[in-house]
Formats: structure tokens, C-alpha cells, sequence
């Protein structure tokens, strides 16, 4: 058995660029998408080149060999299961295009996953964070305008902070949002959500400009699209503050948002709408979010629980 190479001279197989260009132009996956099928397919070409092989050569035990590399060297389940979904695409696109007679992945199963149900808030706390912020500070009102926006409307955190000017229509409510794939929909916003975004274009949103031209939406204190990094940065901040020991994201208040709206009686299919969910399973897991919250209730204050 081979063992994952770390120092040798690698040259990356021109076939693995290929099939990005192709993942790229013809399903429109985002830059953090195509970024871990380089960096899972690179990690794997390195070991086959060690193992003397070929990408268009490889053998299923050989696929078998790395994996048990891997779960040697502590690679997490989740990892492994990343890992073979891109490996399967790769080989799939190497297929069609008659590239290999055999599809090595075929006959082979990824790791099973447990069940994770995503970490939420609960109204009071989600009240606590968003009122954290102090609204008469520039960068401050503008982070109280995006935690606002976020929770009424569940974006995730790339969506929210590439959004343009041109996206938003305050007027009627809505924001107008890029997904996954290049997919757009359409989300309403809620009265203090535009209340609070409307503040921040009053004052805020220009003394952060300093007077550059920019059509984004919420800008960094130098005048650009803010980092994905930055904004969890910011909200942990915010978290400390309000006293929220919850283990919290960008991503948490997307899970409030719709695990509040299923709480409250919202409709599934609606939910996957707002979320931009392709299928109607990923926006599932939601419910079960929603049931184990009941049923804490119920036992917490039913006289019976």
C-alpha cells in the first residue's frame, strides 16, 4: 500500500482542469465548490502518481488502498464522504466522454454519514444577537442591517454578502438572490428587516464608503465586498457580547430562520423556496429540528412530561 505522498515534486494530471472547466461552464458551481474537487482530486492524482499509475488507469483497489490510507491517517468520515462524491463526478465525466472502459468507483460505497441535526437558536437569543449591535456606530449598523437580513430571510452568508444594490427593493419588500448554480429567487423581507436595512442606507452605508463608488450592498471598512470570514468574525463578536454561549455562524441563522418558520406553521415546500433548496430532503432535516424543539417543550412544561 502506498502512503500519501508530502514532499515529492508533483505535476497535477491536465485531465483533472479539464473536468473543472467542464463542471464550471456547464452546472455554474461556485468557486468553494470547484476549490474542494481540485483539492480532492489533486490529493488523490499525488497518490496514484506515487503508486506508478495513471488517473484513466486506476484500479478499484487501488481507490480501496487510498481510503484506508486515509482513515489511517484520522481523515473524518465526513472528508472521505466528500471525497468519493468527487471522485465519482470525475470518473462519471471520464466515462462519458470514453476516456475509460470501467468505472472504478462504481462498486464502491461511500462512508455512511450520521444524521446531524444543525444547530439553531432560540428566539430569545436570536432577539439578544440581533439587538447586540450598536445601531449609532457605522460598521456596527450595518452588521445590525445584515443580521437582520439574514434572519428574515435565510440567506446564506456568500449570497448575503455579495449582494449588490440592484438586488434589493426595499419598496417592495424583496431582495433578489444569486444561489447555488447561478439560480436566482426572489425573497421577502420583513418589516424590521427593512427598517433596519433603510437605517443603515441613511448614514451608515456611506461613511464606510468614504466616498468611493461601490454597488455593494454591504461593504467592508475599505470599500469592498466583505469576506465570508469576516462577517462569522463579527457575529461571533456579537454572540460573545449578548452572552449566547451556543456554538454560533452565519449559518445558525439560517437555521433559525427556517426552523422558527416551521415552528410557527410555515409550509415545507414554502421554506425549501426561501432557502433555495433543489430538494425538498435537504430542507427536511428542518422538520426534525422543529419536532425535537416541541417535544422539549412539551416534557419541560406539560404537567405529564
Amino acid at each position: 500500500m502506498v502512503e500519501l505522498a508530502e514532499s515529492k515534486k508533483y505535476q497535477a494530471d491536465p485531465l483533472i482542469d479539464i473536468f473543472l472547466d467542464d463542471l464550471w461552464s456547464s452546472r455554474g458551481l461556485s468557486d468553494n465548490t470547484l476549490a474542494a474537487y481540485r483539492t480532492d482530486l489533486r490529493h488523490f492524482d499525488r497518490y496514484v502518481q506515487d503508486a506508478n499509475s495513471d488517473l484513466t488507469l486506476v484500479s478499484q483497489q487501488l481507490v480501496r488502498d487510498y481510503l484506508d490510507v486515509r482513515l489511517e491517517k484520522g481523515f473524518a468520515r465526513t472528508s472521505s464522504a466528500r471525497l468519493m462524491s468527487s471522485l465519482r463526478r470525475f470518473y462519471q465525466f471520464l466515462l462519458l466522454r470514453k476516456l475509460i472502459q470501467v468505472d472504478p468507483i462504481a462498486q464502491i460505497k461511500s462512508p455512511k454519514l450520521a444524521r446531524k441535526l444543525p444547530d439553531s437558536l432560540s428566539e430569545q437569543d436570536v432577539d439578544n444577537l440581533l439587538n447586540e449591535p450598536n445601531a449609532d456606530d457605522p460598521l456596527e449598523c450595518r452588521d445590525r442591517a445584515m443580521l437582520e437580513l439574514l434572519y428574515a430571510t435565510g440567506l446564506r452568508v456568500t449570497e448575503l454578502v455579495s449582494l449588490t444594490m440592484e438586488q434589493l427593493s426595499l419598496r417592495q419588500g424583496l431582495v433578489r438572490v444569486v444561489g447555488k448554480g447561478g439560480k436566482e429567487r426572489l425573497v421577502p423581507l420583513g418589516e424590521l428587516a427593512i427598517t433596519e436595512v433603510e437605517g443603515y442606507l441613511q448614514g451608515a452605508r456611506a461613511e464606510l464608503l468614504k466616498g468611493k463608488l461601490s454597488d455593494v450592498l454591504f461593504p467592508s471598512k475599505r470599500a469592498q465586498m466583505m469576506t465570508r470570514q469576516t462577517f462569522w468574525h463579527r457575529i461571533k463578536l456579537y454572540a460573545l457580547r449578548a452572552g449566547i454561549s451556543t456554538h454560533i455562524s452565519p449559518h445558525t441563522l439560517r437555521h433559525a430562520f427556517a426552523t422558527h418558520l416551521l415552528n410557527h406553521g410555515a409550509d415545507l415546500r414554502v421554506v425549501q423556496l426561501l432557502l433555495g433548496h433543489s430538494d425538498l430532503s435537504t430542507t427536511q432535516i428542518y422538520t426534525h429540528v422543529a419536532k425535537a424543539r416541541l417535544s422539549q417543550l412539551h416534557s419541560e412544561h406539560h404537567p405529564r412530561g
